[in-house]
């Protein structure tokens, strides 16, 4: 674009979000023969056609709240004295009338000629860019200060992912949409491709991760269970597990995808819109807490970062495995399957309410079971559990949920109410007895996150901190993070804001 006259400098000190900042005359890159004034303030980057002249009411704002960055090069032509900065933009928009809202990529490409030296267009069109890229931080909401700020500029980040998983597409997904909104957003990374199960787990367990800004898990829930374990067996553990982590959905359970989706603020899009709606937010960069649940089982101790299932859900996750290459659709194909033949399950389910913890914790601050994993807070599972938690009366249940994030899956709102660090497993139990139409109603219900509204005797939905369940059918399925775990006793309590997750919190 033509400038006219010397662009200002940004204007000192900080003002209102609507104050001018840099302002000048330029022309679009794909329109030479007009010239726009371009208005960078702290919130928003306004263009308007000033010849041939257009009112103001034709002006262009576009929020920098959606920007991921932007670019000054020369242009392809040695006789052009001109250089360029592009601009790029993800904004929410909808494909078409009734659609879900999900980002879209707008490019503003400019060109600065207004001098005849080569130099001074250069020097012109890096400092627009670079001033654009320094106000992206600031566009971020940050309610009530519930996030631990922003990854560092520049950002290096490690990018894991499964070639397995989902429908065998995570690495096509990842240089198609993924590859180019990192290059956009100036984020140098490292493609590492997992050769075997547990390959994750290994090398963010082993390696040096000081090198990376961020772990980003380009796959379905499973890796992220490895990467996030992996980090907690490390000798530094309570350092590594503070690196943020972003998720990237490129498999058939991408509940964790669209519970950050959902806490972002965006509608509940699926498959390659969710998929850029999150590699939106990792290049956005902001840094929330997210909880974790410790879980002890007959052999060994794990880590949680979504759920643990026993029964119809577990039974569906684990039992629709042969479907994987419907992506998704296995779920709902396994449901059905499932819906023919419910069974049910004996076993002793037993919880910390969330309000008990509160007060039993005000009476030992020191022992505080949101945070303590130096020393575990629950009793051995040969030890019954302590008189001040509660046993569930029922012994035969159809499925049993403890959740701690939003979504079960890309398309079930199975807990509207969590947020990533409110400290909460949320438990959810059907009592036997349910029929096969009830329950089906209350899983399409869950597609809206209407399901608590229908009253169902059946269902249960507790806040606690801590559960214990102890199955007595002699076989089954127990899933931990949509993975599958050795069937019997298992016991969870909840680290408040144990690991940090990249997501931008709206309305938290």
């Amino acid at each position: 674009m033509e400038v006219k006259g010397s662009p200002q400098e940004p204007l000192q000190p900080a003002g209102t979000e609507d104050e001018v900042l840099l302002q000048a005359d330029f022309q679009l890159a794909c329109d030479r023969k007009s010239r726009y004034r371009l208005s960078l303030s702290r919130s928003e980057l306004r263009l308007r056609r000033v010849v041939p002249s257009a009112p103001e009411s034709r002006r262009t704002a576009l929020e920098l709240a959606d920007c991921i960055g932007s670019q000054a090069f020369p242009g392809e032509e040695e006789t052009d004295p001109g250089w360029y900065f592009a601009v790029y933009f993800y904004p929410l928009k909808k494909k078409w009338l009734g659609s879900l809202a999900s980002r879209h990529r707008v490019v503003k490409t400019f060109r600065v000629a207004g001098c005849p030296n080569l130099e001074e267009n250069q020097k012109t069109a890096e400092k627009w860019s670079k001033e654009i890229k320094r106000l992206l931080g600031h566009s971020l909401p940050n309610p009530g200060g519930l996030t631990d700020g922003l990854l560092p500029q520049p950002c290096h980040v490690l990018v894991l992912a499964n070639p397995q998983s989902g429908k065998g597409q995570a690495l096509q997904l990842f240089h198609t949409y993924v590859r180019p909104m990192l290059t956009e957003a100036d984020i140098k990374f490292k493609l590492l491709v997992t050769e075997h199960p547990n390959h994750a787990q290994e090398v963010v367990r082993e390696e040096d991760l000081t090198q990376w800004d961020a772990l980003a898990i380009m796959s379905g829930d499973g890796l992220m269970h490895e990467v996030v374990n992996g980090l907690m067996e490390r000798p530094d553990w309570e350092t590594a597990i503070k690196k943020p982590l972003s998720i990237l959905p490129g498999g058939s359970g991408n509940a964790l995808a669209a519970s950050i989706n959902q806490y972002s603020g965006c509608e509940g899009v699926m498959n390659e819109e969710l998929l850029i709606n999150c590699t939106y937010l990792l290049c956005k960069g902001l840094v929330t807490p997210m909880d974790l649940v410790s879980l002890t089982l007959a052999s060994k101790r794990l880590f949680s970062f979504l759920s643990v299932a026993w029964g119809f859900i577990s039974d569906v996750d684990i039992e629709s495995e042969k479907y994987r290459k419907m992506g998704s659709a296995r779920f709902t194909v396994g449901t059905l399957v499932r819906l023919v033949s419910l069974r049910t399950y004996k076993g002793r389910l037993a919880y910390l309410p969330a309000k008990e913890a509160v007060d039993e914790q005000s009476k030992h601050s020191s022992d505080c079971i949101d945070n303590q994993l130096t020393k575990d807070s629950l009793l051995p599972l040969g030890q019954p559990v302590p008189n001040h938690w509660t046993v569930v009366k029922e012994e035969e249940f159809v499925l049993v949920l403890a959740i701690y994030q939003s979504h079960l899956g890309a398309d079930l709102y199975t807990a509207p109410m969590a947020k990533p660090n409110d400290g909460i497993i949320h438990l959810f139990y059907i009592k036997a007895g349910i029929s096969r139409a009830a329950l089906l109603r209350l899983f399409l219900a869950m597609e809206k996150g209407t399901h608590l509204e229908h009253s169902c005797p059946h269902l249960v939905h507790v806040p606690v901190k801590a559960f214990r369940l102890e199955p007595y059918t002699p076989k089954g399925i127990m899933t931990v993070d949509g993975e599958l775990v050795e069937y019997g006793p298992i016991q969870g309590q909840v680290h408040s804001g144990l690991s940090r997750i990249i997501t931008c919190p709206q309305g938290m």
